[in-house]
């Protein structure tokens, strides 16, 4: 029986959406050359998403065809809408000829994303579950697991190639398997370990219409073009020597700044060994050996992937601004403050260097004001020293260019007014809740032990301001069309408030009419239901001061026609 190498540039196991809405399972090679015609990766969980794209894809465009150094290079790239003939066939030498060993899951010598012959000190392997964070394995014990780490789990080569690239990216903290010649390795094991390099960061992917486009989407401008040292993870015995880099004597374990944006890209955290057996006519993988691999010193503020916030006071040999991370429980579009954050100040958020080009190319005309520009933001939560996966978090967001563009803030103000609009009437809710547990005569029960009126709230309007977002998208930012669309999210966000409000004063047993009286530091304060719910009332119609209006008016125009 002949044993498959897993050739990921040949054979099938990348799971591709076409235009037609068929998935298929090219190669890497023909995903690529092909990209025009394939409308997304359909990887089993989202974080996967930004791994094949910065561990494969990405950085094989880049390299094979330099990156873009002018706006209008881009441009012109962006408006082919394909890879030319020309690039094809440097894509297809880039991958079979130059470096086509080295794309092999089994290869002998340079297994891809490995190191061949690794060995832990003990001598073991650990079951393939290691590198699946749903599934309990080490200290890693997520709730509703349906497997252990004494289960086998036979990994098929697309799983393998998938998690082997999604550990790279996201795998936990602290304690790994002490490999042998580890010079940090101590009593079989690593501590310290920090979590792979895009734990650290809430992920943001601009998306297009294609694969080929949002290739382009995520490829940085670089006017000086790509560093001549700088190699990505496959070809880094072409570097030349200085400290710190890895040689082609072996893998060094060492702490490091990335070398360049292909470096970067293809970081590799972790020193993983895929232990392969032969299954029918397939190759899987039951065993796995994950050890430290070389620790990022620090996010260069290069990275594409991340929004940024500044920190007052950092910690000793933090840097003041850190990228920005997604917070669970809060859909995309509320966190637009960040994504939408284009002034540049030393103390204030700043968006990704991407939505930033975007918004640049989209002044300089090369992108449509109806582009359909789509954006993923990913992040995983991690728990007991980032050792345990806590929650994953995805959202999708529809976003219009014309809010990326430095000079024209109208959509931009527009936008964010809406969100601030939502989380302020969430606070209002909120507050009517515990003011009415209070004229009941219960207590306030903390945040983490109670339902919130405001995440139904939010829940029940997500889908209007996704309508919003695709809407503003298409039809324009002028000023007309902005007061309307922001009057119509207030009219939806006011009538979910008041529904949300109503549901509130039904739970509350009639003593909250009457209420109670507390005395705290010396003052009396009474709570009634009726007050609680005129003083919401008010706030609502102060926060939704144009669908206030508008049903004041319905009101005035009702009672005339009533009188005539």
């Amino acid at each position: 029986m002949k044993t498959t190498t897993g050739d990921l540039v040949e054979d099938g196991w990348l799971p591709a959406v076409g235009l037609d809405g068929v998935v298929a399972q090219p190669g890497m090679l023909r995903v690529l050359t092909d990209a025009h015609t394939v409308r997304r990766l359909d990887l089993p969980v989202a974080t996967m998403v930004p791994a094949v794209l910065r561990q494969l894809l990405l950085p094989v465009v880049l390299d094979a065809l330099g990156a873009p150094r002018t706006r209008r290079e881009w441009a012109g790239r962006f408006a082919q809408g394909r890879f030319s003939p020309d690039e094809c066939e440097r894509l297809t030498d880039y991958l079979t000829v130059r470096y086509g060993r080295r794309f092999r899951l089994f290869d002998g010598e340079r297994p891809f994303g490995q190191v061949a012959g690794l060995q832990s000190l003990s001598g073991e392997a650990k079951s393939s579950t290691l590198l699946v964070p749903s599934i309990a394995s080490g200290n890693n014990v997520p709730l509703f697991s349906a497997f252990s780490e004494a289960d086998h789990l036979d990994l098929t080569v697309t799983q393998a190639a998938l998690w082997l690239l999604h550990a790279q990216c996201w795998d936990t903290a602290a304690i790994k398997t002490g490999a042998v010649g580890d010079p940090q390795a101590k009593a079989g094991k690593t501590t310290g370990n920090p979590t792979g390099p895009l734990g650290q960061l809430g992920v943001i992917v601009p998306t297009g219409r294609t694969l080929y486009e949002t290739l382009m989407l995520n490829s940085p401008i670089l006017s000086d073009g790509l560093d001549a040292a700088d190699r990505p993870q496959w070809a880094w015995d072409e570097r030349p020597t200085t400290p710190g880099w890895v040689s082609p004597a072996g893998p060094q374990w060492s702490a490091r700044n990335a070398g360049g944006l292909l470096d970067l890209l293809t970081f590799q955290s972790r020193r993983i060994r895929l232990i392969g057996r032969e299954s029918g006519q397939e190759q899987r993988v039951r065993h796995v050996i994950v050890c430290a691999g070389d620790r990022l010193t620090g996010t260069p503020e290069s990275e594409p992937h991340t929004a940024w916030h500044h920190t007052a006071r950092p910690k000793a040999e933090q840097a003041p601004r850190r990228p920005h991370r997604h917070r669970s429980g809060r859909t995309a579009w509320q966190g637009l403050g960040s994504l939408l954050a284009l002034a540049v100040p030393d103390d204030g958020p700043r968006t990704s260097l991407l939505l930033r080009q975007i918004g640049e190319l989209r002044a300089d005309g090369a992108l449509a004001a109806d582009y359909p520009l789509g954006v993923e933001i990913s992040a995983l939560e991690y728990g007991n020293q980032s050792a345990v996966v806590e929650n994953a978090i995805a959202d999708i967001l529809p976003l219009p260019t014309v809010a990326l563009v430095a000079s024209d803030d109208r959509l931009r103000a527009t936008l964010l007014e809406c969100v601030n609009q939502a989380d302020r009437v969430g606070r209002a809710l909120d507050d009517l809740h515990a003011d009415l547990r209070r004229a009941a005569g219960g207590e306030i029960l903390p945040r983490d032990r109670s339902e919130q009126p405001s995440a139904r709230l939010l829940h029940g309007v997500d889908p209007a301001m996704r309508r919003l977002l695709s809407g503003l998208r298409t039809i324009g930012d002028e000023y007309g069309v902005l007061e309307h669309a922001q009057k119509a999210w207030e009219l939806t966000l006011f009538e979910a408030a008041a529904r949300e409000a109503e549901l509130l004063r039904e739970a509350v047993p009639p003593r909250a009419v009457v209420g109670r009286v507390d005395r705290t530091g010396g003052k009396e304060l009474v709570f009634r239901s009726g007050k609680a719910t005129a003083m919401f009332r008010t706030r609502l119609k102060r926060i939704l001061r144009r669908a206030a209006d508008a049903q004041s008016n319905q009101r005035e125009n009702n009672q005339r026609e009533s009188a005539a």
